[in-house]
């Protein structure tokens, strides 16, 4: 890890007031923690702008596994993409609805096809591409 160096900030004092709430509000033990943390999400998301790099995250997938073939023609698209699955998990909310969890890892395009591609099937009823990172570039 890098050395650590103080810098100052200058901000409106209504902003200050609205940055310290947040803090507050998201229990920051201190303002370092709270613009490390901002700073650190604005990398992340350049990452997953460079859609070519490797970068993690989670679909989840809700759909009614009683639509005729739905749970099969999401496990051929699953196995297409075998590469960039790490894992899932499938659970069952009542007696209609199902909870499918993907965990994947791969290049960033890569991700948000296969996502759009589960999302889009015939049947399901909610998704959404939840991007994070490994970690790999975060100081």
């Amino acid at each position: 890890m890098g050395k650590t160096i103080r810098f100052g900030v200058s901000l409106n004092s209504e902003l200050l007031e609205k940055f310290d709430k947040l803090c507050e509000d998201k229990s920051y033990q201190t303002r370092s923690e709270a613009i490390r943390d901002l700073i650190r999400g604005v990398l992340v998301q350049r990452e997953w702008e460079e859609t070519d790099k490797e970068i993690a995250g989670v679909l989840s997938l809700v759909y009614d596994h009683h639509v005729s073939d739905l749970a099969q023609r999401l496990v051929e698209i699953q196995h297409d993409h075998h590469d960039i699955i790490l894992t899932s998990m499938h659970i069952h909310l009542d007696h209609d609805n199902c909870l499918e969890v993907l965990i994947l890892k791969g290049p960033g395009e890569s991700m948000q096809k296969l996502s759009q591609k589960l999302i889009s099937t015939r049947g399901v009823k909610y998704g959404k591409l939840t991007l994070a990172t490994t970690g790999q570039d975060l100081v």
